[in-house]
């Protein structure tokens, strides 16, 4: 018979007993394997091989096939005992039956037959078992298994299994069918020590803890009544002697007298013994209970913890949740030594107990009051009382220094909250919010100041130390900073944030997908106010591909500002249009002009054509058609009627300056008939690298003519030129008006500027460039000395020079400084150069030698940011004249619109200019050099010259 794979006996025969017809006795529960063994190949081929040379092959292992060479982890099994010799002839073969036992004692090491599978290797682990046939299927029936002939006579071979399978069977752990194996559960955790049953113990407790309070009562009501007789003694018996000398004996030392009694060793002594014994029972509960835990306790089994340490981590956890428990402990540790110092004064004195307990107070109140006690008992007491009244108020004072402390450098560090209505919140700091914060308390003037609160993860201190730097009048703006993250709701909460009129965020001084992704987390804060939000969200981006995530996630109250979109659209219109840069730095400004909407209920069914000059403080430029869900009309026809709800947009000094008045006289004259010339190719320099300047390309393959060329010198490779302008999504072959020139090299080295044609540029942009704009200092110096070498050596290349001047001494060096600008002031005169300077500061050091038309970055960002979060409308505004489609502000000469020495008012001029769908909106004298945006007295008659130019918003060509 073969064994098992699994190492289980074979089932007995199913056949009958002996005895005929009685029932099958019941086969004994299988072993289960308990422990393996690694044993080699050969030794179990050995053991096989005696087996069939003895039994016949009756116990072989799954055919008998087994390699030398292999080691394989098996069940250790044990070989039974041979069977005793039969005179009937040869038995069959012994059933092996593979057990897992403890310790086989008469089994050899390694002598055992091994039954799982031969081919699995011991360090791949434990084995896992396959479902197998059953044994019924396994088996093929043999002679010893059919019925035998003669009934009566039982096989021997039975008993003989029998006794062998229940002797193997007493030494197994737990029988198991082969069909029942099932993975070994995981170890269970050690046995942990069972709690201390405090059940027994109660009872004791109780009965002596009402003992001693039984006792504590019976002292007390013996003392008072031993007062009551000393008391009637004095009052009844003040003529007999004994009580006089009762008498004599309380007034003289009633303390020390009281003392020496024996009712004052009892009753204290009692009173002690009452308030001990409960402490010393609790104390030796904690040791019986702590060396049972010992006794009881597993070996790796958890530490327990010991009482202390409860009561310690007990008090801890409730100091640290409840705002007051340290002044509540205060207090509670004040009245028990109140009581108790009471009911000792009580004891030890003749005085009643509210009077005790009087002293007792003022003993704690004030330790200098126990000087007047009498008597050895009454001094202890006092002295006692007024030393825990001393360590009562040294904690007092100590709780309430440092409750002022902690409130003090609350204010200081900006926690408290702020309770604002309608104010401005900053959320975030950078180098744009000097600029923003001036403009906003501009804003604010016609009101008489506003609030602006700054939430930034800077401490307060800091940043009002660096707003005071500023030294600019915030004309009664008041600037509150707060300390904290704007991504905290609770932080955000601290600010009012649901109660301002706008909120702006700006953008962080890490790179451009840092910063844009901390403002999509900051929107997602915002949008989780329950409290909702009043004003709008106006949000700085660093990336124009970031806008439209920011917006889906924000929705309708979401505005944004796209820094670097916005300056280097500006800088590519400066360029082409020279002096555009002090025109937007006066429109953006609330210095002078800005744009206004604002509704005229007495404009409905008027043509724009007069609205146009109904504003003698304002112009008009814009309608806001409440038809088309407030859509911004900018530039109108003439023949526009305004509606019901339309409003009017306009460029005014304030948003309470203006107001409209009747018609005046127009004299309209005749429009010179001067074509638009046309646009000729341009030869245009990039010096540096932004991160969108695929975006710049883009504009200016809108704005210029075919057949323009765009110089790129800056240090990045070439071939890593094409790859980031790919990526960036421009298709350099599709560019069909201009033509890319690269030049590798470094903006501030003369020798490589040198071997540019700079003398040919018509424009020359200057760009903060993507490898220092973290630092606005290194940024703005970089830029600085690439627009001063380039002057420099477009000075030397011009084909004429100036003669010195005769009051120009130069002394040894043979250089003159004002030679030196003169030369460079000429040759701005042949080229323009667009400076992008991120610091205000460095402002002064580029117009004060005029060599440099300029864009300041950071100012003008800020100057959009204000006036977009005072009125969320105007962001529409200036997306339309920034973009390269659409309206447009543009720059004419004056002969467009007169003739030379011709007197008209600036709205005769404002009328002819409709008939090229212009809005004039400024001028700038020949004579002068600031151009003046919305003029006073429109209706005055003057003098003007072909020289003077005019600023116009035009639809574009």
């Amino acid at each position: 018979m073969a064994e098992s794979d699994g190492g289980e006996a074979a089932s007995p025969s199913p056949g009958p007993r002996a005895g005929g017809g009685a029932s099958p006795e019941p086969r004994p529960p299988r072993p289960q394997l308990t422990k393996s063994r690694t044993i080699s190949g050969s030794a179990a081929a050995s053991i096989l091989a005696a087996e069939r040379v003895g039994g016949g092959g009756g116990g072989g292992g799954r055919g008998g096939g087994v390699k030398d060479s292999i080691l394989v982890r098996r069940s250790s099994t044990a070989p039974l005992p041979p069977p005793p010799a039969s005179a009937a002839g040869p038995s069959p073969a012994p059933r092996r039956l593979t057990v897992a036992v403890d310790d086989p004692s008469y089994a050899a090491p390694n002598g055992g037959v091994l039954d799982r599978d031969w081919c699995y290797p011991s360090f791949l682990g434990p084995h896992a078992s396959r479902p197998r046939p059953t044994r019924q299927q396994q088996q093929t029936p043999t002679s010893a298994d059919r019925p035998s002939a003669n009934p009566t006579v039982p096989p021997r071979v039975a008993v003989s299994q029998r006794e062998e399978e229940r002797s193997l069977a007493s030494v197994v752990k737990r029988p198991a069918l082969l069909e029942e194996r099932r993975p070994l559960p995981p170890p269970l955790p050690p046995p942990r020590a069972p709690r201390f049953d405090l059940s027994s113990y109660l009872p004791l407790l109780l009965a002596i803890t009402f003992t001693s309070c039984v006792l504590a009562i019976w002292q007390w009501v013996k003392v008072m009544g031993l007062q009551e007789k000393i008391r009637s003694c004095s009052d009844g018996n003040a003529g007999d002697r004994e009580g006089t000398e009762k008498v004599s004996w309380i007034g003289r030392d009633h303390g020390s007298a009281f003392i020496n009694s024996g009712n004052w060793n009892l009753a204290p002594s009692s009173s002690i013994f009452a308030l001990a014994v409960p402490l010393f029972l609790f104390k030796y509960i904690d040791q019986v209970r702590r060396r049972q835990t010992n006794s009881m306790r597993v070996r790796g089994s958890e530490e327990e913890v010991p009482l202390k340490k409860r009561i310690a981590y007990k008090v801890d956890v409730f100091f640290s949740g409840h705002p007051y428990a340290k002044l509540l402990a205060l207090l509670l540790a004040t009245i028990i030594l109140i009581a108790s110092g009471g009911i000792a004064l009580y004891v030890v004195s003749g005085s009643g107990f509210l009077e005790a307990l009087w002293l007792s107070w003022t003993f704690v109140a004030d330790s200098g009051n126990h000087a007047d006690q009498v008597g050895l008992g009454p001094r202890i007491v006092s002295v006692s009382i007024s030393s825990g009244g001393m360590l009562v108020f040294a904690t007092m004072l100590g709780l309430v220094s440092d409750a002022i402390s902690e409130k003090v450098d609350s204010w200081r560090k900006g926690k408290s909250e702020v309770i604002e209505i309608n104010h401005i919140l900053i959320l975030g700091w950078s180098d744009k919010l000097g600029s923003l914060l001036k403009q906003l308390a501009i804003a604010n003037k016609s009101i008489g100041g506003g609030v602006v609160v700054v939430l930034a993860e800077r401490d307060k201190e800091e940043m009002e130390m660096d707003i005071a730097k500023l030294e600019f009048d915030f004309m009664g703006t008041s600037v509150i900073c707060r300390s904290g993250s704007p991504l905290i709701l609770a932080d955000l909460k601290k600010v009012s944030v649901s109660k301002a009129r706008a909120i702006i965020v700006l953008a962080s001084d890490e790179n451009a997908d840092q910063s844009d992704a901390r403002a999509l987390r900051v929107v997602l804060s915002l949008t989780g106010v329950k409290e909702g939000l009043r004003g709008h969200v106006v949000v700085e981006m660093s990336d124009l591909d970031n806008e439209p995530l920011v917006k889906l996630v924000g929705g309708e109250l979401i505005e944004t500002v796209v820094a670097h979109d916005v300056i280097g659209r500006l800088m590519i219109q400066c360029a082409l249009q020279p002096g555009l840069a002090q025109i937007w730095e006066d429109i953006l400004g609330f210095e002078n002009a800005e744009f206004y909407i604002k509704r005229w209920p007495e404009l409905d069914g008027m043509r724009f054509g007069d609205v146009l000059i109904s504003f003698p403080d304002a112009v008009p430029c814009g309608v806001k058609v409440a038809s088309k869900a407030g859509t911004i009309l900018m530039n109108p026809d003439d023949e526009y009627v305004l509606r019901e709800g339309d409003e009017v947009l306009v460029i005014a000094e304030d948003d309470d300056t203006y107001a409209p008045a009747p018609l005046p006289e127009v004299n309209k004259g005749f429009l010179p008939n001067i074509q638009t010339p046309p646009k000729y190719p341009e030869k245009i320099l990039f010096c540096g690298w932004r991160r969108d300047i695929h975006d710049m390309i883009m504009v200016l393959e809108a704005f210029l003519a075919p057949g323009s060329e765009l110089w790129m010198f800056n240090e990045v490779p070439e071939k890593e030129r094409e790859i980031k302008l790919t990526d960036g999504g421009l298709d350099i072959c599709g560019l069909t008006n201009i033509k890319l020139v690269h030049k590798e090299g470094n903006a501030v080295i003369r020798r490589h500027l040198e071997n540019l044609p700079l003398e040919t540029f018509d424009s020359i942009l200057i760009l903060a460039d993507e490898s220092v704009e973290d630092s606005i200092v290194h940024s703005d110096s970089r830029s600085l000395a690439t627009l001063l070498l380039i002057r420099d050596i477009q000075s030397k290349r011009l084909p004429f020079k100036e003669l010195k001047s005769p009051h120009c001494y130069t002394g040894y060096t043979g250089f003159c400084h004002s030679a030196w600008i003169r030369e460079m002031q000429n040759a701005s005169d042949k080229s323009i150069i667009i400076s992008e300077i991120l610091d205000s500061r460095t402002r002064n050091l580029v117009s004060v030698s005029k060599i440099s038309d300029y864009v300041l970055s950071n100012e003008l960002v800020s100057m959009a940011l204000a006036m977009v979060a005072e009125d969320k409308q105007i962001n529409r505004v200036l997306e339309e004249l920034f973009a390269e489609e659409g309206n447009e502000m543009c720059i004419r000469p004056a002969e467009f619109y007169l003739y030379e020495q011709e007197e008209l008012s600036f709205f005769d001029i404002m009328v002819r200019a409709r008939e090229r769908e212009e809005i004039v909106i400024g001028y700038r004298l020949a004579n002068t050099e600031q151009a003046i945006i919305n003029p006073e007295r429109k209706s005055e008659i003057r003098k003007w010259s072909v020289d003077d130019v005019f600023v116009v918003i035009s639809k574009g060509d």
